[in-house]
């Protein structure tokens, strides 16, 4: 179907990424998508298109600064993504001047804010921990799953499923992930996280996500970590949180679950119609 998918008009977009964690963005406030699951689908090839790890759009709110969606780079919809929510942000911030924005998510409103050093902060709102919520296929002890490892379910806007490890380095995530990602608990699939505790302060993780694969760092995958951290007294709420990518601040506070880090403009740029040809790749 991808290849069926046409743009009729060189469409202006921007690549932005958050320690690895890499995304196509587009203001459809300016642009008309019509099928951006086709879009995702088609674009995120790293040969014969743009290459990301998600699709964001940036569109209009009426009780926010804007409106974002996210898609998958296998086209599936995303409730939350953490570190392209922080990449938007500071590129409204920069573009008005201001300290701080306020995003609308399916998962709800973002407070944003400039915390110098060019990093910005981003209230991810609240984990959610019942099986109905996250969601879970059955009632079972979200703490503890019935699945090898012992691991644990949790919601950031998107569900997790945090594995803690004596070795990092030893998971192959390839390997492992898709059958965790496509488990029978998780209806809607989930993302993977797998965890080496470092200190009471500071955690090592690295993440499967779902519909795009092993990826550098992940915001949500971040916070839903450092919860599942806390939440097995593992460690302090306000952790580091070391990824393939770099480095993010994680501070679960009583209003929510705060991540701050920096973010990368790596360019702007003009989509080609014939891009979207089947006939080119």
């Amino acid at each position: 179907m991808a290849g069926m998918f046409r743009v009729e008009h060189a469409m202006h977009f921007t690549k932005m990424h958050g320690l690895g964690n890499d995304f196509m963005i587009i203001d459809v406030t300016r642009e008309h998508v019509d099928d951006p699951t086709a879009l995702a689908l088609r674009l995120s090839d790293r040969r014969c298109g743009v290459g990301f790890d998600q699709l964001a759009l940036v569109g209009k709110a009426e009780d926010a600064d804007a409106a974002l969606e996210f898609f998958n780079a296998d086209g599936s919809p995303s409730a939350a993504c953490g570190n392209a929510t922080r990449c938007i942000a500071r590129t409204l911030m920069d573009a008005t001047g201001r300290p701080s924005v306020t995003l609308r998510t399916a998962q709800g409103l973002h407070a944003c804010r400039d915390v110098g050093s060019g990093l910005t902060a981003v209230n991810m709102g609240k984990p959610v921990f019942s099986w109905r919520d996250i969601p879970l296929a059955q009632e079972v002890d979200a703490k503890n799953l019935p699945i090898a490892g012992n691991p644990m379910a949790l919601g950031m806007g998107n569900p997790h499923c945090v594995f803690f490890v004596r070795d990092i380095a030893d998971i192959n995530l390839s390997e492992i992930g898709p059958g965790i990602e496509h488990h029978p608990l998780f209806p809607e699939r989930c993302n993977v996280e797998w965890v080496e505790i470092l200190s009471r302060t500071s955690l090592r993780m690295r993440i499967w996500e779902r519909g795009a694969g092993v990826t550098r760092a992940s915001g949500s995958g971040s916070c839903a970590s450092a919860v599942a951290a806390v939440s097995r007294d593992l460690t302090e709420r306000q952790v580091s949180v070391v990824t393939d990518g770099g480095d993010l601040q994680i501070d679960w506070t009583d209003d929510g679950v705060w991540m701050t880090g920096p973010t990368v403009r790596v360019y702007e740029g003009e989509l080609d119609p014939a891009s979207m040809d089947a006939r080119h790749g």
